[in-house]
């Protein structure tokens, strides 16, 4: 047989609802038997009644213990058969009204087990009740009925219930069977569907590309696994709320032109992303336009080699110009410092006209550290990669800033966070004590005025050592820090922009990565990442041939980007 549902669940459904019938029948008995004259007898369909009730208790604590729901199934269609008879006894046999719990049964069976059991309760249903009605007239029983039909009449009242039995029987088992099969088709068409259903989630959780689904309203509904990864966000966060919220920039319109746009983001670690956002209407064809459907791919990375590029093409262009400037502008300089140098000991000058001269020949060495830092910028750089702890590095230079805080009285506190005594890198060491001391004495010139303090962490991320300055100045805002390696993009007074373009350029050399984060009011963070060192090469493990050939390499690296 196969079962329209779990055979526990519709046990416990029949005795339940056999529960309910005995409580309907009885107090409509009682009713009868207080309004009526009736000879029923009150006593024997009370036990009757009270016996009934106690087997269906017991059938619902079986059923919770018992797993054999057959053989369960089959015990309470016997006990209904012989407590239906009984009560059909006591409340008076052929003139009983009762008798339709036969077929109720029947069909009980029809439902719970195979079909030829609805056929087997039909005949013992016809011969419990025949039997009691054939002992009721013969005396052989005590009788409750206020008719006495002759034989024939009796007889004809039996066989009459046999047809019915069986009718019942044969119609409640076609029915049966019929639900049956409709169920078997329901359940494969629920399982196809189950299983279509899994496809499409697993497709669009499989993309590799961020997808978001929202209503008409623009409220999310759907959100795959790339894009919680990309949004670095959870589905628990991002169900529910707006999808315009999300980003810094307006989102496409569906119908616009060109159907797709590029928006930023900020993770919630504070990261920057650039994202292309396509927008398409979800549409079902019988119920029109549900929503729209936003997929989106990460152009952080292509935009950052994007801007790389312009600024290689920048130094390219640089490097093109700097032996004309060498000679065209240093060499006149160089001579007009000198000349304004002597003229400014002549004893015949007055105060002014010193105050003046002075001021060229300051003007004159600034023109000269420009042309300094802009030749250093556009030639190509020497590396000397080895073995390098970045904690005595950082240790040198922050050491140095000290003593110049304090005697400047600069108002600046300096905080270390080193949590371990040694980070290994293959690394120029002179180069990097120039990459922390450019981002230590931008650090200072932005808590000049109001004083702060300094923090410098070093922490493991994944294969990489990050070193972080952070400083408590006033910072910087969008535009400034997405350009701030950029050459010429000073923010402070006097500065000639091509310290942190310097540093650009040997962080790349290191095949490391630098980035900034700011806020205005909330200052600066730089961050630097270097690749970790293996310990055992740290530890000497390696040969020397492997750290010479491990350095030849990121030389290589390094020219080949300065190429």
């Amino acid at each position: 047989m196969h079962p329209i549902s779990d055979e526990r669940n519709w046990l416990t459904w029949l005795v339940k609802v056999r529960i309910l019938i005995l409580m309907v029948l009885l107090a409509i008995e009682l009713a009868v038997i207080r309004l009526t004259p009736s000879p029923l007898p009150i006593v024997p369909f009370l036990t009757g009644m009270v016996l009934w009730f106690v087997l269906s208790l017991f059938f619902l604590f079986l059923v919770s213990v018992w797993n054999e729901h057959r053989l369960q199934a089959i015990l309470q269609v016997l006990a209904d058969l012989a407590m239906v008879t009984l009560v059909v006894h006591v409340t008076g046999g052929i003139d009983s009204s009762l008798n339709f719990l036969y077929p109720l049964v029947i069909v009980v069976a029809c439902m719970l087990l195979p079909r030829a059991w609805g056929y087997l309760s039909a005949a013992l249903a016809f011969i419990l009740f025949g039997t009691i009605l054939e002992l009721d007239y013969y005396l052989v029983i005590p009788s409750y009925s206020n008719s006495h039909p002759k034989l024939k009449a009796l007889q004809v009242v039996i066989f009459v219930n046999l047809f019915a039995y069986f009718a019942i029987a044969y119609l409640a088992g076609l029915l049966m069977s019929k639900l049956r099969q409709v169920d078997v088709q329901l359940k494969d068409a629920s399982g196809a569907l189950e299983n279509l259903q899994a496809l499409h989630e697993n497709i669009v959780q499989s993309m590799s590309g961020g997808v978001i689904t929202t209503g008409l309203d623009g409220h999310i509904t759907l959100v795959n696994r790339a894009a919680q990864q990309l949004l670095d966000i959870s589905d628990a966060e991002l169900r529910g709320r707006s999808v315009a919220d999300l980003f810094q920039d307006p989102l496409p319109h569906f119908g616009e032109a060109r159907g797709y746009g590029e928006v930023r983001y900020t993770t919630a670690k504070g990261f920057r992303k650039t994202f292309r956002v396509l927008v398409s209407a979800l549409a079902v064809s019988v119920r029109g336009d549900l929503g729209f459907v936003y997929s989106f791919d990460d152009l952080t990375e292509i935009r950052r080699l994007e801007r790389e590029v312009r600024m290689q093409d920048r130094l390219a262009a640089v490097g093109r110009l700097a032996a004309a400037i060498a000679h065209e502008i240093r060499n006149p300089l160089t001579s007009i410092a000198g000349s304004v140098s002597m003229l400014s000991d002549a004893p015949s000058l007055n105060p002014e006209e010193r105050h003046l001269l002075q001021i060229v020949i300051r003007e004159s060495d600034r023109l000269n550290d420009i042309i300094t830092d802009f030749l250093a910028y556009s030639r190509g750089k020497q590396y000397r990669f080895e073995r390098a702890n970045l904690i005595p590095l950082l240790e040198d230079t922050l050491t140095l800033l000290e003593h110049r805080l304090t005697a400047e009285n600069a108002g600046i506190k300096l905080e270390r966070s080193f949590p371990k005594s040694e980070a290994w890198v293959l690394a120029d060491g002179d180069k990097l004590k120039q990459v922390f001391w450019n981002f230590c004495e931008n650090a200072v010139r932005a808590m000049k005025k109001d004083g702060g303090t300094l923090t410098v962490a070093l922490a493991e991320r994944d294969s990489d050592w990050e070193i972080t300055f952070a400083d408590t100045g006033h910072g910087l805002n969008p535009q400034q820090t997405e350009k701030i390696f950029e050459p010429f993009q000073s923010n402070f007074e006097g500065g000639t922009g091509l310290g942190l373009a310097i540093v650009y350029q040997i962080v790349q050399a290191h095949e490391g990565k630098v980035w900034a984060r700011s806020a205005v009011g909330k200052g600066t963070s730089f961050i630097v990442r270097l690749r970790r060192m293996a310990e055992a090469m740290a530890g000497g493990g390696a040969s020397g041939s492997e750290c010479a050939s491990i350095a030849l390499a990121a030389a290589g690296a390094a020219g080949g980007r300065r190429g």
